[in-house]
């Protein structure tokens, strides 16, 4: 007599966005895992029969991109190719309503901070004591940590307190547990993240507790580098500073996204900060860390933007070299500050205005990768990639930054590995060596 054979669910989460949403997609994975589901991640394939996606809201672009997604698996649905789709993350806690009415093949939405609802479809309880663990989704030798969720500053064009919610640290204790279990994984680097790093541990320690994080994170065994980004310009507490100075597991680096420089746009942006006041504070971190690299973002086309306005974000660029410099277009969100502001800058000068920019930044990328000519780094390899084995120096975050490239033919050194190596070339934002 033959017997129904039960064929257990297979799911495939796709996660869009930021880094913050590839920590929660690891989170989501390791509680499904632990419920003995076989799941992989950002990629689907035949006999997947469920897929969970995890949009991202944050401007237009990336809104557009969550629902062309989101449309192509509720077409596989409809075609038969999977059984069940849910939708997460933070266009379906901005969009709920609209989106359940708009695309009604999908089970079920959820928000942000619904893990423990979503989980319930898979029979599923979210267990507190996973409290560490994750499915990573990153190549095993880096992670990122979220240390809090959520922002509680204003900036007008920012719609992520809508998404996000209030500031909430996660507690030292709970993080270190974390970092941990990511070290017995064989993570060697952790990178901080959060909307805001600066102003961790206000809530739970009722004072900024960063320093504090880092030197405890900097004691776990196997955790060599660790890198801060988005760290808030405003009332920056310069304790940071001496936390990277002191200890040698902290990368010199910042990503400390500045948005603007002209008073008039830094006022309407609500960034609580003058352009003299953030000179003053990049001149301070560069006296008291000598040879840091810091990382921005830019945001033109804000309402509002003169030529002039424009020309002042030029120069405060040029004056400053950054190392790193990236560039985002302003979109006009709905429920933001800025939203009741007039759209006035049209899409074509926003383009431009990017593009300007960045021209910059590659002329100066350019000139300070040729000063590294004849320099050894220490280098730790992300992958290989046809003929070069790909890596990047204590400077350099994955996926923005420079690479570290070495000829495959000429030097061996495995993916996940530290290694020195001499630079020999360097173009604007690729720097070539060979291993010592």
């Amino acid at each position: 007599m033959k017997t129904k054979q039960i064929v257990k669910d297979k799911v495939s989460v796709i996660t869009l966005g930021c880094s913050k949403n590839t920590v929660d997609s690891e989170v989501m994975m390791a509680h499904l895992q632990g419920g003995g589901y076989d799941v992989i991640h950002d990629k689907w394939k035949k006999g997947r029969n469920i897929v969970i996606v995890n949009t991202c809201g944050f401007i237009d672009k990336a809104k557009e991109e969550s629902i062309n997604t989101i449309l192509e698996y509720a077409d596989a649905k409809e075609n038969g190719k999977i059984e069940k789709l849910y939708v997460t993350g933070c266009l379906s806690q901005r969009y709920k309503d609209s989106l359940e009415t708009e695309i009604p093949q999908v089970d079920a939405f959820y928000g942000t901070n619904e893990l423990p609802r979503l989980l319930k479809n898979f029979k599923i309880d979210y267990k507190h004591e996973l409290v560490g663990e994750r499915f990573l989704s990153t190549p095993k030798h880096f992670a990122y940590l979220k240390i809090s969720e959520g922002c509680n500053r204003t900036c007008s064009f920012c719609a992520i307190p809508l998404m996000r919610g209030k500031h909430i640290s996660k507690s030292i204790d709970d993080l270190v547990i974390e970092a941990k279990n990511l070290a017995a994984q064989g993570v060697k680097e952790l990178i901080l993240i959060a909307q805001e790093l600066t102003y961790y541990g206000i809530d739970i320690y009722k004072k900024r507790s960063l320093n504090k994080l880092l030197s405890e994170l900097a004691q776990v065994d196997g955790i060599e580098w660790i890198r801060l980004h988005y760290a808030y310009p405003a009332q920056f507490p310069l304790e940071i500073l001496d936390a990277i100075a002191d200890n040698p597991k902290v990368c010199n680096y910042l990503d400390m996204p500045l948005q603007h420089a002209s008073d008039n746009i830094l006022k309407s942006m609500r960034r609580n900060i003058t352009m003299d006041e953030t000179q003053q504070l990049i001149d301070t971190i560069r006296k008291r860390i000598l040879g840091i690299n810091i990382r921005t973002t830019m945001l033109v086309g804000y309402p509002g933007e003169t030529e002039q306005d424009f020309e002042i974000l030029k120069s405060f660029i040029e004056r400053n070299r950054f190392d790193r410099l990236g560039v985002f277009q302003y979109s006009h969100e709905d429920d933001t500050r800025a939203f009741k502001l007039e759209d006035d800058i049209s899409q074509e000068l926003k383009e431009e205005r990017a593009a300007d920019l960045m021209d910059i930044q590659e002329s100066i990328s350019h000139e300070l990768n040729q000063k590294k000519i004849g320099k050894t780094y220490k280098v730790l390899f992300d992958r290989k990639e046809g003929n070069y084995f790909i890596g990047r120096t204590e400077y350099d975050s994955p996926e923005v930054d420079n690479e570290v490239l070495v000829d495959a033919s000429k030097a061996y050194v495995r993916v996940g590995d530290f290694a020195n190596v001499k630079i020999t070339s360097a173009e604007a934002f690729d720097l070539y060596g060979e291993v010592i």
